[in-house]
């Protein structure tokens, strides 16, 4: 995470949005995940209710995307409404007219924005100026959608109550692994961050989340057999992120010790579940026999994207009418 952004940010202009899950309450989270589970068991039964019809989704990225732009855009057209993407520089996000502004226009014109970007400081200020709700599609600090998901799936899984259960994520304490921790923290289990001490969260973050959620459990290693010996998920994400390209050759020596392999699979229980957010560097942080084998749910995870999605703005939208 990139010092200088608040950890825990305050809400803004009295509009209900996701910039980090810390914007939401353990109840919030229980409702859009019962709303994702509810809107997923209509559509595999084939009804698609238009609970959202006429409603507009706008979005806007920095940075590249395949899933949070498709499960966006599928949710919405799924509920009766209408996506409309924007890459960063189209919608004002270069420079060439204020952020503020641009707030206020294209909220004007929608019922939500999703925002893809590098700076959560942006995330956050684009909320203070938009009159809709806003979504952290991701930040360089925070991916909340993809840690939703993740215990969306986790509950498919496991039943909806997640309580003592372990999820060792293996490798960078990056964005992903924050909002991890945070849920974790909301729902009560416990997260191991297995990989190099250098490239662990940063401990004041951690302490914030212990004394911020009673029942949380972070813990932080380096030693694989600790980590994985009650370990219920593994999951890893890719060693260098969008933005550190030029870390890649660095990065790969430093993660090698921590790829997911069979040998590091054997090492937790034969009931383990491997996840991973996508996309995926095959033969760097997991081999394929893990991505394609019987202990994953990888695209069960991925799928979920959607499901997630249309239960968080069903739930968003829903609430600020």
């Amino acid at each position: 995470m990139r010092a200088g952004v608040s950890v825990f940010t305050d809400g803004t202009n009295g509009m209900k949005h996701l910039r980090t899950l810390e914007d939401l309450s353990v109840d919030d989270v229980h409702a859009v995940l019962d709303l994702a589970h509810e809107l997923k068991t209509r559509t595999k039964a084939g009804t698609r209710e238009p609970r959202l019809a006429g409603r507009v989704l706008s979005q806007v990225f920095e940075k590249p995307s395949l899933r949070t732009r498709a499960s966006f855009e599928a949710a919405i057209g799924q509920l009766g409404g209408t996506p409309i993407f924007y890459p960063g520089k189209d919608a004002g996000l270069g420079g060439r007219e204020s952020l503020a502004d641009v707030a206020r226009v294209l909220s004007s014109y929608s019922d939500a924005v999703v925002l893809r970007t590098f700076s959560q400081q942006l995330v956050v200020d684009f909320a203070e100026h938009a009159s809709c709700p806003v979504v952290n599609g991701l930040s360089d600090d925070r991916h909340p959608c993809q840690a939703l998901t993740d215990v969306l799936t986790m509950q498919e899984v496991f039943g909806r109550d997640l309580t003592g259960k372990t999820l060792v994520y293996v490798g960078d304490g990056n964005n992903v692994a924050a909002s991890l921790a945070v849920v974790a923290g909301m729902l009560g289990f416990r997260l191991v961050l297995l990989g190099p001490s250098s490239h662990h969260l940063p401990g004041e973050f951690v302490s914030k989340v212990t004394s911020t959620y009673p029942n949380a459990v972070v813990e932080q290693t380096e030693d694989p057999a600790e980590a994985l010996a009650d370990a219920d998920v593994v999951y890893t994400d890719v060693w260098a992120s969008m933005g550190q390209e030029a870390e890649k050759a660095a990065r790969e020596k430093v993660f090698s010790p921590f790829q997911v392999n069979a040998d590091l699979m054997a090492k937790a229980p034969g009931t383990c579940r491997f996840m991973h957010d996508l996309p995926a560097r095959r033969g760097l942080e997991v081999t394929d026999d893990v991505m394609d084998g019987e202990q994953s749910i990888v695209f069960q995870q991925a799928e979920n994207r959607m499901h997630l999605a249309k239960g968080l703005l069903v739930w968003l939208i829903e609430s600020s009418v």
